[in-house]
Order: C-alpha cells, then sequence, then structure tokens
C-alpha cells in the first residue's frame, strides 16, 4: 500500500510540476515543447479564406459576392476611405450592405457587395463605413455607394506621402478606380493616431499630408478631401500612451488645414465624439463607435450635399 502511495504522489508532483513549468514558460516545459516540434516537424497553418499582400492588406476574402461595377450617376457616392486602423478593418463589430449591390466594395477593378471586412484595407475584424454606406441610402442622400478602401493599420502620414510606400499603392488604388469609370466624389481621411505617439510636429505633419493631397490632385481627384481629428489611441499595447492629451501637435495641424483651403475640409472629430465605452480596447471602435462615427460622416455628408445643391 506504501508503494502504492508513493507513486501517486509521485505522480502528483510531476503533474503540478509540469503544470507549473508549461504556465510560466520554465525548464523542461520550453525544452521538452522545442524537442517535439524537431521530432515532429513544424505543422503547416491551416487554410484561410483571407488572403493579403506583402504590406498586409486584405487582398482576397472567398466569402465575398462579386457583382458587376455600378454605373456612377449623379446619385452616386464614390468615397475614398483612407487612413490607419480606425479607418481600416479594426472595428469592434461587422456590417453588411442591406441593399445588395447598390452598396459595393471597389478593389483591384472589381466591386463586390460590401461586407466587412472590406478588401484593400489591413487586418479582419469590422469596419463602420459600410454602415455609413447603409445609412446614406435610407437617408435618401445617394441611390448607390462605392466604397474604395486604403487603410493601413498603424501608418504614420509620413508614409502616405510621395516618397513614403504607401503612395504608390495610392496612385495604383485611383488608376483602378479610373479605369473602373469612377470618379471620386469625397476622400474621408481618419489617421493621425501614430503621428501623436511619435511626437509628429505639426509643421511636419501638414508637409506630409499636403503632398499626398497633392498626389490625389495629380491624379484627378478633385473631391474634397475631409481630414478628422483624430489622435487618440490609449494604452501601450496598442502602441498609445495611459493619457491622451485633447490639445495637442496633430489636432492643431489637422484643425489648420482644415481651415486652409486647397479642397480640404473638416471632417469628424472622433477623439471628441467617441468614450471610453465606444472603443473596445481604449483605441479601437466598437459596435457603439461604430454608430456614432457612422452617423457623424452621415449628417457631414448630407450637410455638404446641401449646401452644394443650394449653390447649384
Amino acid at each position: 500500500m506504501s508503494k502504492i502511495i508513493a507513486v501517486g504522489l509521485t505522480l502528483i508532483a510531476l503533474y503540478v510540476v509540469g503544470g507549473m513549468s508549461a504556465r510560466h514558460e520554465i525548464f523542461p516545459w520550453p525544452q521538452l515543447s522545442a524537442l517535439k516540434r524537431t521530432v515532429e516537424g513544424e505543422k503547416p497553418q491551416p487554410p484561410s479564406r483571407y488572403t493579403f499582400d506583402d504590406k498586409e492588406r486584405l487582398i482576397g476574402d472567398e466569402s465575398k459576392t462579386p457583382v458587376t461595377c455600378p454605373t456612377q450617376t449623379d446619385r452616386t457616392a464614390v468615397l475614398l476611405l483612407l487612413g490607419q486602423s480606425n479607418a481600416a478593418n479594426d472595428g469592434g463589430q461587422r456590417h453588411r450592405s442591406e441593399y445588395g449591390a447598390r452598396v459595393v466594395n471597389a478593389f483591384d477593378g472589381r466591386c463586390f457587395i460590401a461586407a466587412s471586412p472590406l478588401l484593400g484595407s489591413t487586418d479582419t475584424k469590422g469596419e463602420y463605413w459600410t454602415l455609413l454606406g447603409n445609412e446614406l441610402i435610407a437617408s435618401g442622400q445617394n441611390d448607390s455607394v462605392i466604397l474604395a478602401p486604403l487603410a493601413y493599420s498603424g501608418s504614420e502620414v509620413a508614409r502616405w506621402a510621395a516618397g513614403g510606400d504607401i503612395n504608390p499603392v495610392l496612385i495604383d488604388t485611383l488608376k483602378k478606380l479610373q479605369d473602373s469609370g469612377y470618379k471620386v466624389t469625397s476622400v474621408l481621411w481618419v489617421q493621425g493616431e501614430a503621428d501623436f505617439v511619435l511626437g509628429t510636429p505639426a509643421e511636419a505633419y501638414r508637409e506630409y499630408f499636403m503632398s499626398m493631397v497633392d498626389t490625389l490632385r495629380q491624379h484627378g481627384v478633385e473631391a474634397p478631401v475631409y481630414i478628422s481629428i483624430a489622435s487618440k489611441c490609449l494604452e501601450p499595447s496598442n502602441g498609445g500612451f495611459k493619457e491622451h492629451i485633447p490639445d495637442n501637435a496633430i489636432v492643431r495641424a489637422q484643425l489648420a488645414l482644415s481651415k486652409g483651403g486647397h479642397g480640404i475640409r473638416e471632417g469628424i472629430n472622433s477623439d471628441g465624439l467617441l468614450d471610453g465605452d465606444d472603443r473596445y480596447d481604449d483605441c479601437h471602435i466598437g459596435g457603439s463607435g461604430a454608430e456614432k462615427v457612422s452617423q457623424a460622416w452621415l449628417n457631414l455628408l448630407r450637410s455638404e450635399g446641401s449646401r452644394v445643391a443650394t449653390s447649384q
């Protein structure tokens, strides 16, 4: 009996030691795991429905529904969607077109019924642009909406300027839209969080942003460029800080740019609009935040549309 008890206690001790070793990644767990991988070989990644390019931009999704690209009329919104993660597929809620092929995701010369995540931007979570498309149609503002996303998570403004690595992709996106017969009606820019963390000076932000706008103008985009007030992304896990300073160099640059002409106008103020509950991880926009920002964009675009109609 004593021998059985001794064996039992030994097995329990080994189990506890093994569990602690695995939990805290201490000897001998890492060594045994490495030996197992050496003997068995690395397991291949299981197949995914998603395809990415060399910059981790989503360029393929097996669940997408391809459709014939709608013809643009004076009742069509063609929205060029630019920026970093809060313009990309990092939202906490997915959305899809409630109007079939009347809200589409245009990418690489093809069109797909809009549904999160959108092709053309990084990551595979949710986004609010499709929700905005639904709301533009529901409001009677537009009969169809073309979403043309190009947003890179974590991208600073310098990457969008001439000489930056995103600038050629922007040019290619514009050419593909033109080849599809589309003329951009609004450019919506949501970016600034990365530059706030980097400490980019206001003047440098302005110069890089104007360089990007020059690229748009040189390639046939005459539409207004709406620059959001966006600089808030909290917590080190998101690359940010514990606290946010509302009056900062990036916000000052964004406000100045929106009043400096060149077809640049003030977009929505996501810094002020969203509270802590609207960001699911202190940075990225959750379901309630998506409702707020899409409604804010809707109100802005409708007021702009009314202003244009009145002036005509």
